[in-house]
């Protein structure tokens, strides 16, 4: 035996692991316990639960359904916005192209008709200067018949032997009274000419009024007025016979016979419408209507 067997030792024995472990737990439980204890007292959290929906594959098939026929429908709808914006486009294109088309019409109709009416007026200028060439050269002649007349025997024999036949005439009646008495009734009045009246006249537009006083409705210009009725001659003229000058089917001028040897017509700018004798300017033959 050893000399040492019966000496107690010092050290303390050895503590199994599982109840050194088992204090430390029940140590750090009793320490928490008071800790807690010894915390102010704080609100419990409030918490929320949210459920969340179970997805099974159909649902997941129909979800994927619809986003694709909503895409689907979103990309159509752009189609038919585009579409409506190229149709409104092209409509534009076509009005401003009608609009620009017809104001180019518009604006050759213009000038056509600028044309017409210059071309108008350079005719009226020319009938006129026409008509003042043929006053004068009718003045002229009857000068000078005037100056041969004067300077002639004052003897009206024929080589017969008898007396000329005299342009006397008798009064006028009924229907060839009222043409000279409206005729008449215009001596003073202007000359224009294409006018109708009532205070102008051209030498056609007289005659028509006058024998529309009759009831008789004559052509509009002097060639077709002197291509009526019958043809008469100058030594038996009747109140109320149409008087022309130049060739019966072109005559350039007309006038009325009002008896006594004498005419009334629209002369000229420069004298109106005026009462001469024959002999002032000798018309080239007479037709008779009445």
């Amino acid at each position: 035996m050893s000399h040492t067997a019966h000496i107690p030792s010092h050290r303390k024995p050895r503590r199994s692991t599982s109840k050194m472990t088992l204090r430390a737990g029940v140590a750090g439980g009793v320490l928490s316990t008071i800790a807690v204890a010894a915390s102010p007292a704080q609100a419990e959290p409030v918490t929320e639960t949210i459920e969340m929906p179970t997805l099974t594959g159909v649902d997941l098939s129909d979800a994927l359904s619809t986003a694709v026929a909503a895409s689907a429908e979103a990309t159509q709808q752009d189609a038919l916005v585009q579409e409506l914006r190229e149709q409104e486009d092209k409509a534009a294109e076509k009005a401003a192209k009608d609009a620009k088309k017809a104001k180019a019409e518009a604006d050759r109709k213009a000038e056509a008709e600028r044309k017409a009416k210059e071309a108008e007026r350079k005719a009226q200028e020319a009938r006129e200067a026409e008509e003042r060439a043929q006053a004068e050269a009718r003045a002229s002649r009857s000068s000078e018949r005037t100056t041969l007349s004067a300077s002639a025997p004052t003897s009206t024999k024929a080589s017969s032997g008898s007396t000329s036949t005299s342009t006397a005439s008798a009064p006028a009646t009924g229907s060839a009274a009222a043409i000279v008495a409206f005729a008449r009734a215009q001596v003073g009045d202007a000359y224009v000419m294409g006018a109708t009246g009532p205070n102008a006249w051209d030498c056609s537009g007289l005659v028509q009024a006058a024998y529309r006083q009759a009831g008789i409705d004559l052509p509009r210009v002097s060639g077709s007025q002197s291509s009526m009725g019958r043809a008469v001659s100058l030594d038996a003229l009747q109140p109320g016979d149409i008087l022309y000058w130049g060739s019966r089917s072109g005559s350039y001028h007309v006038a009325i016979y009002v008896g006594g040897g004498k005419f009334v017509g629209a002369q000229n700018p420069s004298t109106g419408v005026v009462e001469r004798s024959l002999d002032w300017d000798r018309p080239s033959g007479a037709v008779r209507i009445l």
